[in-house]
């Protein structure tokens, strides 16, 4: 199902004069120009994934265009160089129309659009990625639970589950592999054999003990649990593990048993497939779909969502975790996803990109609900309202000074321009006037400007003009 935007569909929301569908890079140079010239605004839409939509709508500018990037779709291998060139996804188009590249761009604005919301300084086209090996076999499954079996596992004594319940909530949880010695030799050069892996929790202090999570991204076996409201009886809740292993199935049943044995996962929960079959897998499409789905792109059913996020720095308690359950139960289908941090990010320091949650973050909380009679404007209300009511029973249990948000699930709760102070720390903390300045300096006219843009720095008092020009 496709995800709408809740103000997408607002009578009073702006909508653009038109959509402008470039298909190379001199076609955004023109569009940057002569909307520039004729005093019209630019929203450009990219790959989609925009929580508040304001890639497609406008509350603050008018009139206004949409450049639409999403034909700009390329993928150029470099096998000799383990490189490829993604687009839209560096290149930039800045305010003056200029392309540039990461050497015309300096190193201020390269490491601004590194994280930092690239729409605020331009429009990318184009970055360029290294490329990671993976083993021609890899296996997924999926494994679902319901709260009480959760619960019932705790009961029995099950040490892993114990940690787990105090380090991550159980609505969510991501374990990754840490990459240990090779199990066997690779069978072709610049393949990666699997490697042995394990969850590693480490718990200090006294009484509710903290937990640090470990995170090695050279192996990771990636685990998604949502819980939702069931209709079935006794299911209030139900867990699915949705996981990817770089690896046959009898490694990883090997590795999950001295791992993670009470999943209690199976041989017949296991699909070995090619690593590009497993993303079919994880989109969710019908079995037996061809790799061609991936390619199409004709729209789908749609529904309507609101999410907003929190970052926890500590382990939630388990009377915490009771009254979340309730606090879902008021709502109709909502998720709680549980992003763990730690390993590889905590040794970036929080200044190296303008995303700074790294050392002391257990993980990211994203709530998160949607339904399907959007165009009711009282049924929509009512959903928004349930994520902002979670929102703030949650203040007492995640991170503070700031309260953390995660910018890649952007929520307009949290501020608009006329608030750019109180957000933005939310988002990049002290990277937020680092942010400014290189704004002022790459578009100091504020061209490239939305609800939650990088704003210009402030003037300078003292000499009457802005810091950077």
């Amino acid at each position: 199902m496709t995800c709408i935007c809740h103000t997408l569909t607002l009578p009073s929301v702006p909508k653009p004069e038109f959509i402008f569908t470039p298909l190379n890079e001199s076609h955004i140079q023109a569009a940057v120009i002569c909307s520039k010239h004729l005093g019209i605004h630019i929203r450009v839409r990219r790959g989609g994934h925009d929580y508040e939509g304001v890639s497609y709508v406008s509350e603050i500018e008018t009139p206004f265009i949409v450049v639409d990037i999403t034909q700009f779709r390329s993928i150029s291998v470099d096998i000799n160089d383990n490189s490829v060139w993604v687009q839209a996804g560096a290149t930039i188009i800045d305010s003056r129309g200029r392309v540039l590249d990461r050497k015309a761009m300096g190193e201020d604005l390269f490491w601004a659009i590194s994280g930092g919301g690239g729409g605020s300084f331009g429009i990318i086209t184009a970055w360029k990625v290294k490329l990671v090996p993976v083993t021609s076999t890899v296996t997924v499954f999926t494994v679902s639970k319901t709260l009480e079996q959760w619960i019932a596992l705790k009961q029995a004594g099950s040490s892993v589950l114990q940690y787990i319940w105090l380090a991550i909530p159980l609505p969510l949880l991501k374990f990754y592999f840490k990459e240990t010695e090779p199990s066997a030799p690779a069978s072709k050069p610049n393949q990666i054999a699997p490697k042995k892996p394990f969850l590693k929790l480490h718990l200090k202090g006294c009484g509710k003990e903290k937990a640090t999570k470990h995170i090695d991204w050279i192996r990771k076996l990636y685990d998604y649990m949502a819980p939702y409201v069931s209709k079935s009886p006794g299911e209030a809740y139900k867990a699915t593990f949705n996981s990817l292993f770089l690896g046959r199935t009898d490694q990883l049943l090997e590795r999950m048993e001295e791992s993670f044995p009470d999943l209690g996962l199976r041989s017949i929960d296991c699909t070995e497939m090619s690593w590009i079959e497993s993303i079919l897998y994880f989109s969710v499409y019908p079995e037996g779909e061809t790799l061609e789905a991936l390619v199409n792109r004709k729209p789908e059913p749609k529904g309507f969502f609101k999410a907003t996020t929190d970052f926890v720095e500590h382990p939630i308690a388990e009377p915490v975790l009771e009254k979340l359950w309730n606090w879902c139960l008021e709502e109709e289908k909502p998720i709680l996803i549980m992003e763990p941090y730690g390993g590889r990010m905590e040794e970036i320091s929080e200044a190296e990109t303008p995303f700074p949650y790294r050392e002391g973050i257990l993980y990211n909380i994203q709530y998160f609900v949607k339904w399907e009679d959007g165009d009711n404007i009282m049924s929509s209300q009512r959903h928004i309202n349930w994520i902002r009511s979670i929102y703030e029973n949650m203040t007492p249990y995640v991170s503070k000074n700031p309260r953390g948000a995660c910018v890649n699930y952007r929520d307009l709760d949290l501020g608009k321009n006329d608030e750019a102070a109180k957000w933005g720390h939310k988002y990049f903390k002290n990277n937020f006037e680092r942010l400014e300045i290189v704004k002022g300096m790459v578009d100091p006219c504020n061209f490239f400007a939305y609800e939650q843009s990088i704003p210009l720095p402030p003037l300078n008092l003292s000499e009457g003009k802005r810091e950077v020009e």
